[in-house]
C-alpha cells in the first residue's frame, strides 16, 4: 500500500511543480526569516533534539521560522514532501529508498541525522530479570505494522537472536497502533512492542515490564532523518544548510543538558504529558543513544538498514548510499 501511494504522489508532484517553483523563488527573496514546511512522521518525544531546536530558538537564530505539522504516517508524510506541501520531512531513510526506486526526476535526499536507534522497547506481562531473545519461542507477541520499519527491526532483531518470527512464535499485526498498550493491557499477548511514553507508562502503573530494548538489538540505523528534494538542495543549499546548523545545535545541547532542562525545554511541545514518565523517557533514549550526537547520515548505519530491509524482504534493490545520501550540510555544520 505504501509503494502504490509514493507511486501516485511521483505523479501529483508534476501537477505541483509550477507552485513548488515559485515558494523557490520566495525563498530567496526572504532568507532573513524564511519560513520551512516541516512534517514530522509522527509527534514524538522520540525526537526530542527537534523540539529542543525549535523551543530554544536555535532555528530562529538561524532566520527560519519552522512550521511544524505532524503527517501521522510516513506514507504521508513522504506525500507531503512529494506533492510540495512539505519542504522538510522526518521519517525513516527507507522511505527514500521507495521512492528512488521509482526513478524520480527530483529524489528525496537525507541530508540530517536525528535517531540513530529503533525507539521501541519488548514489555512483558510478568518481570524478567535476565531476558534472552529466546523466551520469545512458543509466545506470543502484539507486533507492529507489516513492512514498517519497526516490526522490520523486530523481526530482524530476533532473526539474530535465533528465533525465528511467525514460526517459532505467534506475532499478532492485526492492532491498530494507538490500541496496541490498552490490548496489552485487557489480556491480549504474551509480549508487545511499544513506543514510548507507553512503555513507561505502562510500567509505572505496574501493568508490565520492559525487559529489552530493539534499538539495543538492531544496532544502529539512519532511523529517523531530515529529508528534502534534490530540487531545494540545488535551488536553495543556505535554507539547507541553516536547518542542519540548527539540529546540530540541540543535538549539542541535548547531549551536554541535565534529564531536567531537556524536560523543561520540550514540555511546551507535550503540555499533557507527566513529568515523572517524560524524564523516564528522556532517560531511556539517552542511555541507549537512541539520539545522534551530529546530524551525519553515517554511511555504516545505512548498510546496516539494508540488511534489516533485506531480511524483511523488503528491499527490491540496493540503492547506492551516494543517490540518496547528502553529508555536505552536516559536515559543514558541525565546522562552524
Amino acid at each position: 500500500m505504501f509503494k502504490k501511494i509514493l507511486k501516485i504522489s511521483l505523479i501529483v508532484i508534476v501537477l505541483f511543480s509550477l507552485t513548488f517553483t515559485i515558494a523557490c523563488s520566495n525563498t530567496k527573496s526572504s532568507d532573513a526569516n524564511h519560513k520551512v514546511r516541516l512534517f514530522e512522521v509522527t509527534h514524538s518525544i522520540f525526537y526530542t533534539p527537534l523540539y529542543v531546536a525549535m523551543e530554544k530558538g536555535f532555528f530562529k537564530d538561524q532566520g527560519l521560522d519552522v512550521e511544524l505539522t505532524n503527517a501521522n504516517g510516513g506514507d504521508k508524510t513522504m506525500t507531503a514532501l512529494v506533492s510540495g506541501s512539505a519542504d522538510v520531512i522526518l521519517v525513516g531513510t527507507e522511505t527514500t529508498i521507495y521512492v528512488y526506486s521509482q526513478n524520480p526526476k527530483d529524489p528525496a535526499i537525507n541530508f540530517a541525522q536525528l535517531t540513530q536507534t529503533d525507539g521501541s522497547f519488548l514489555v512483558s506481562r510478568e518481570p524478567i530479570k535476565n531476558f534472552t531473545w529466546d523466551m520469545l519461542k512458543g509466545k506470543t507477541l502484539l507486533g507492529q505494522r507489516k513492512g514498517g520499519m519497526p516490526e522490520m527491526v523486530s523481526e530482524y532483531v530476533q532473526h539474530l537472536n535465533g528465533v525465528e518470527p511467525k514460526v517459532d512464535n505467534e506475532i499478532i499485526q492485526n492492532i491498530d497502533y494507538a490500541n496496541l498498550g490498552s490490548a496489552f493491557v485487557s489480556g491480549t499477548g504474551d509480549f508487545v512492542q511499544l513506543f514510548e511514553p507507553i512503555a513507561s507508562k505502562i510500567e509505572l502503573e505496574g501493568k508490565g515490564h520492559v525487559v529489552a530494548s530493539f534499538g539495543h538489538g538492531s544496532g544502529k540505523l539512519p532511523y529517523t532523518v531530515f529529508i528534502t528534494k534534490q530540487s531545494l538542495i540545488d535551488k536553495n543549499p543556505e535554507i539547507v544548510q541553516k536547518f542542519a546548523n540548527a539540529i546540530y545545535m540541540a543535538q549539542q545541547w541535548v547531549n551536554e543538558a541535565s534529564l531536567e532542562d531537556i524536560a523543561d525545554a520540550i514540555t511546551p511541545q507535550f503540555q499533557d504529558f507527566n513529568r515523572d514518565v517524560m524524564l523516564k523517557v528522556l532517560d531511556r533514549y539517552r542511555s541507549q543513544g537512541s539520539w545522534a550526537t551530529d546530524p551525519i547520515v553515517d554511511e555504516e548505519e545505512y548498510r546496516n538498514l539494508e540488511k534489516v530491509m533485506e531480511y524483511a524482504g523488503e528491499l527490491k534493490e540496493k540503492i547506492p548510499y551516494e543517490a540518496i545520501v547528502n553529508t555536505e550540510f552536516a559536515k559543514k555544520a558541525m565546522e562552524q
